[in-house]
């Protein structure tokens, strides 16, 4: 399975394209951060980020994008940018016809490291290892885009392969009835 994951922002967007299956080591295919300029025109800043992704998916075909998903945080205009930044992602990987999965941060720690509360310096260690890199990916937003798509190798194609097995029993009892109540 190929997931590409994206750490959201306006300023720097975290982009990490790897490849693994549950249980197994994941490998690096790709990974970038895309910069856009704090004082330029928001719209301009969110169509960047948008045709930058639009290449990238083009490029790297994942079979699934995996999203960080906006959490609380003090600074509302933070908060604000990191969402628009986090939609713009979602609505490319819809456009290109990848499905979409959104992780807390705390579900990607866990993930990687095993404790939802693990810090910034932990999760690039835990990266590097998994992904058997020599260097931590730099800056903490792309060691957090890999992060997110290793996530959804481990948790998210399992966690697919459930619900569709959910649905094909529920697709199979319904037929066994007749179609009958």
């Amino acid at each position: 399975m190929r997931v590409l994951g994206v750490d959201p922002g306006l300023t720097r967007c975290g982009i990490g394209v790897v490849e693994g299956s549950p249980g197994r080591p994941c490998r690096l295919v790709a990974v970038e951060v895309v910069r856009t300029e704090p004082d330029a025109d928001l719209a301009d800043r969110l169509l960047r980020l948008d045709q930058r992704l639009a290449e990238l998916l083009a490029e790297h075909r994942p079979d699934a994008v995996a999203v960080e998903r906006v959490f609380s945080q003090h600074n509302v205009r933070t908060v604000m940018g990191t969402a628009q930044a986090g939609a713009v992602a979602v609505l490319a990987a819809a456009r290109f016809g990848a499905p979409v999965r959104t992780y807390t941060p705390s579900e990607v720690k866990a993930a990687v490291t095993g404790s939802g509360q693990a810090g910034k310096k932990q999760m690039a260690t835990m990266v590097t290892r998994l992904l058997r890199l020599d260097t931590a990916p730099r800056p903490a937003d792309a060691a957090d885009a890999l992060a997110l798509a290793i996530c959804h190798v481990w948790r998210g194609a399992a966690q697919a392969r459930l619900q569709a097995a959910a649905r094909a029993a529920s697709a199979a009892g319904a037929a066994s009835r007749g179609g009958h109540r």
